[in-house]
């Protein structure tokens, strides 16, 4: 049967004016581009902003997102454009699916990444349903990744920018999630395209700068934070090497990460050292050479895949795989145990990799995001 309506930018069958989309608008110049674009478009544009923390002085600071100058971006850009635009008091619900769980973890030992967990547990959960709620079509972000749609449904793709994905932030969110998700920024070439369109359309937040820091780790001092959230998380303790020796102290196992290098305070030797695992439990930072870094097998759990068929319908899948946000995709051999945890093994050996990080997987060829899993310790 024919459609009645062809299809609009946003794949619905009807008119822009007809058809209502949430966008989650955080303050910044990405979100904002979205929101007018979509508005200038004719879409029925409702923006939403979600006020997830107070941390007093991280109020006024620039580069955190979600904070009280970046709801009155947000809300100024609505005006200018003239759509309504609603602030959503989620203080509670982040703190509890995110920022505690980020503190319990880095007093595990483990480096975590909140960013992950906030897309996976309050935007694409909480205020999805909130778009729902509110009668919308679907629900858009300013997130640089592309949804497309393949023989099997919505897919997951890296951003055409590759200096910008946001892919392995991303690698959480369900296929029933990206039926309902638009990502309007993923096929941009480059910022310099966003910013342009900012301007085009005279946004107050054109020359905003980009966000930095985790939003409520304002300066970047991850342990300051959590010695205020966990009292008592940053007492000392020895640094020892692989075999147990105790080479100077240390001022709290939060202050360090895997792979570190610099900070130590145990100079003085032939060859540099690096953390290679922190013991919360004996309050422990274990250090060896660089070599010891190295990784081939990495156990991941919680993993959420975005395959056609069933992730454990084989022994084995071939694929690229990315273990720190930073890093290039490598080739990789994934051997299921469940539905939702499995071995993965490096063809060639990663530096660095530490619990609490995301493992996330690529097609060998091609954008397409096949999904991923929590990096941890193993049995």
């Amino acid at each position: 049967m024919p459609l009645d309506h062809p299809l609009n930018s946003l794949g619905f069958a009807k008119p822009p004016a007809a058809t209502r989309v949430v966008v989650a608008m955080s303050g910044g110049v990405d979100s904002s581009v979205v929101a007018a674009q979509l508005a200038e478009e004719g879409y029925d544009v409702v923006g939403v902003t979600l006020q997830l923390y107070d941390h007093g002085a991280a109020l006024a600071k620039k580069g955190a997102c979600c904070a009280g100058r970046d709801i009155h971006d947000a809300r100024r850009v609505a005006e200018a454009m003239g759509f309504p635009h609603y602030v959503l008091d989620y203080e509670n619900t982040f703190r509890e699916a995110v920022i505690d769980e980020f503190a319990d973890a880095y007093l595990a030992g483990a480096t975590p990444v909140p960013c992950i967990r906030c897309n996976e547990r309050v935007k694409f959960k909480d205020l999805l349903q909130t778009a729902k709620d509110l009668d919308a079509d679907c629900m858009a972000t300013g997130h640089y990744i592309q949804r497309k749609v393949g023989a099997a449904g919505a897919e997951l793709h890296s951003a055409a920018d590759a200096a910008r994905d946001q892919s392995y932030f991303l690698f959480s969110t369900t296929a029933e999630q990206l039926d309902y998700l638009r990502f309007p920024l993923g096929h941009l070439g480059s910022k310099a395209e966003t910013r342009a369109l900012a301007a085009k359309y005279g946004l107050p937040v054109a020359d905003k700068p980009d966000s930095q820091d985790i939003c409520f780790v304002p300066n970047g001092d991850y342990a300051a934070v959590i010695e205020k959230l966990r009292p008592g998380a940053a007492d000392p303790g020895e640094i020892v090497d692989m075999a147990g020796n105790v080479l100077g102290q240390h001022r709290g196992v939060i202050h360090y990460t895997v792979g570190q290098r610099r900070g130590l305070g145990i100079g003085g030797l032939e060859d540099p050292l690096y953390v290679v695992r922190l013991d919360p439990e004996l309050r422990r930072v274990i250090v060896g050479p660089k070599a010891a870094l190295s990784t081939r097998t990495i156990p991941v759990r919680e993993i959420n895949w975005l395959g056609d068929e069933a992730f454990d319908s084989q022994k084995e899948w071939h694929v690229m795989v990315k273990v720190r946000s930073t890093r290039a995709p490598r080739e990789a051999v994934i051997r299921p145990i469940s539905a939702t945890e499995a071995e993965v093994e490096l063809l060639s050996p990663e530096d660095g990799v530490s619990a609490g990080q995301a493992c996330v997987f690529y097609a060998s060829e091609g954008s397409r995001v096949l999904g991923g899993g929590w990096i941890w310790r193993g049995r």
